[in-house]
């Protein structure tokens, strides 16, 4: 076998309890953006090989069986299996939803939402600020795992609040006492954003930290082979791949050729092969909504990050931009030269790139790592979907 990068052969295959994900490829959920179009988009691109995780979904929504929810948590009968990520701050209410997934059969894997860095989570104690709470995280944790029965019940953060609030050790060693099934780290802590450089030399502490479990990383994966250095340079079992397939959902096409040792195997598509993808994205979004506007508009937010790279005027990305109909979008993109070639220097950088802001936590969070007095059922969001 080729040398991929320093690496003469195939990694392990990642166990998520019974289900075996080669090679170790998962899309992270975002909000937004992996509903079931895109999940269907990357797989299609992988070959059906790899973890396709859903878009976050809140607990109390779910219990109380909100219609959007019940929508996002719709699987194609092509995926498989289904994952389903869940956010939660109440124990109880986390409890509930885990075991309405398992009675209702509507999920084969579940991840616990411990990293999303946006305000309105954080404000409430939830996502990324959570682990600074160690009790709350450990009863959350045993509600989860408790519910899920036989389901693998798997959980993503990040390395803290702040440099002075790091959590990740704390957070994966009580994750391995309440029998997680495995972890995902992105190397940033929530006042990073998604700015500067993700530190994968925290997940390989953390791996060395919790050997009893796979330790998955994210963060600053552009392309296939910044995959196999992670691997490679942290010794963590698998990769999770988030902004970097933000109109890439062909990077998981070039993410397994990349661990199967295929690495003349990557896609570099012409903007003509770009235009033909995003006219089936939107074809999807159009029908997993009901409603072809509403999916063309939906797709908008994806315009610019498919097109990044390629010679496209301005006025032309904004009639993308303001495109209601597949007709509309399909004749603006046969005005483009379709015939350029895939753009040197086109992968890097998409989507949200913030960084150093003020996190917003609940008055009095950091006064105590281990009270958790205030925490309730009212911090739960009552919407999925970020």
């Amino acid at each position: 076998m080729r040398d991929n990068g320093g690496m003469t052969t195939l990694p392990p295959a990642l166990a998520i309890g019974p289900h075996t994900v080669q090679p170790p490829v998962v899309l992270a959920p975002m909000a937004g953006i992996t509903n079931a179009p895109f999940r269907t988009l990357c797989r299609e691109f992988s070959g059906g090989k790899g973890l396709f995780v859903s878009e976050m979904i809140t607990t109390r929504a779910l219990v109380e069986r909100n219609e959007k929810t019940m929508q996002l948590i719709h699987f194609d009968e092509s995926e498989k299996p289904r994952s389903i990520q869940l956010y939660g701050v109440d124990p109880a209410t986390v409890g509930k939803a885990v075991r309405m997934i398992v009675e209702e059969d509507r999920a084969d894997h579940i991840d616990l939402n411990f990293g999303c860095p946006v305000p309105k989570v954080t404000r409430k104690g939830g996502g990324s600020a959570l682990p600074y709470k160690r009790n709350l995280l450990r009863a959350i944790l045993r509600e989860a795992v408790s519910g899920a029965g036989d389901l693998p019940v798997t959980m993503k953060m990040r390395k803290g609040i702040d440099d002075d609030h790091l959590t990740y050790l704390d957070a994966g060693r009580i994750a391995v006492e309440e029998g997680v099934t495995a972890i995902a780290l992105h190397g940033r802590t929530t006042a990073q954003h998604y700015g500067g450089i993700a530190d994968w030399e925290a997940i390989a502490r953390l791996k060395e930290h919790v050997p009893e479990i796979p330790v998955l990383g994210n963060g600053d994966i552009w392309c296939a082979e910044d995959a196999l250095r992670m691997v490679r340079e942290t010794g963590c079992d698998g990769v999770v791949v988030g902004r970097g397939c933000l109109g890439r959902p062909w990077l998981f096409n070039d993410l397994v050729a990349a661990f199967e040792g295929r690495t003349d195997d990557y896609y570099a598509p012409s903007l003509r092969e770009v235009a033909a993808v995003m006219i089936r994205h939107a074809t999807l979004l159009g029908e997993w909504i009901g409603d072809e506007a509403r999916g063309v508009i939906d797709f908008r937010k994806h315009v610019a990050w498919y097109l990044k790279g390629f010679s496209v005027g301005s006025e032309m990305r904004k009639k993308l931009a303001i495109t209601s109909s597949l007709s509309e979008l399909d004749a603006h993109l046969s005005e483009l030269d379709l015939d350029q070639p895939w753009p040197e220097g086109a992968d890097g950088p998409r989507g949200r790139t913030s960084g150093n802001n003020r996190v917003v936590l609940p008055e009095g969070w950091l006064k105590d790592p281990y009270d958790c007095a205030g925490v309730s059922e009212d911090a739960e969001l009552d919407t999925s979907g970020g």
